[in-house]
């Protein structure tokens, strides 16, 4: 992780901004809803943890609106991690730690970064086989402290179904490339996270069709 690979504009995409920053269009269209509904679920207070934080678009965001939380933005991509700096010392936040290195498809990882009571990741599932989407999912559930929320953003599958004509060209496109990418069923993603020992809470339905899936670790 990260897979190279010729994703369209619409998708992960990243171009030079001012001040050592990245700018990826995806996020910016995006950052409003999830900063909405996370202002919704996530605990008042406590550590967070985002997954594949990008070019620090979204943490700088989040942090700023739920400041009670402490956040560690993590990247493995060197590049985006010094975006994600670079986003941190504009933004002058005391809630927000310099990015570190993780890739969340390797095992091992959610007993490093234990006692999280929330978990954020947006649209990375797509771009990763189901194998390290789920191996993602368990180690995550993992690090969460009991009561702590889980939320993954982004395209998924409705049960086995592609809901668009655009998720459909997008889906073949990315499967065109790696054949064990590509969109995932809702319903599995779920089950992940409920055989991981989560309690899976009902799906919120975001815009451009993408979807978000909440889990909360018992207490």
């Amino acid at each position: 992780m990260p897979r190279r690979l010729n994703l369209p504009d619409s998708a992960s995409v990243a171009t030079p901004d001012e001040g050592g920053k990245l700018f990826a269009p995806s996020a910016a269209r995006n950052v409003d809803a999830i900063t909405n509904l996370l202002t919704e679920i996530a605990p008042p207070t406590g550590h967070a943890l985002e997954i594949a934080s990008g070019t620090g678009q979204h943490v700088v965001h989040f942090a700023a609106v739920l400041s009670g939380l402490d956040w560690q933005p993590t990247e493995i991509d060197a590049s985006r991690r010094a975006s994600i700096a670079a986003h941190l010392a504009e933004a002058n936040l005391p809630n927000v730690a310099a990015p570190i290195p993780l890739d969340a498809t390797a095992a091992g990882w959610g007993g490093r970064h234990a006692g999280k009571n929330l978990i954020t990741l947006s649209n990375l599932l797509h771009l990763v086989s189901a194998s390290e989407a789920q191996t993602l999912v368990t180690e995550a559930a993992q690090a969460l402290a009991p009561g702590g929320i889980l939320v993954i953003y982004g395209p998924f599958k409705r049960g086995e179904a592609l809901i668009s004509e655009g998720d459909k060209s997008f889906d073949d496109s990315l499967r065109a490339q790696d054949p064990e990418i590509g969109y995932k069923p809702d319903a599995t993603v779920l089950e992940w996270g409920k055989a991981a020992g989560l309690i899976p809470r009902t799906p919120r339905e975001m815009p451009a069709n993408n979807l978000a899936l909440i889990w909360q670790k018992p207490a």
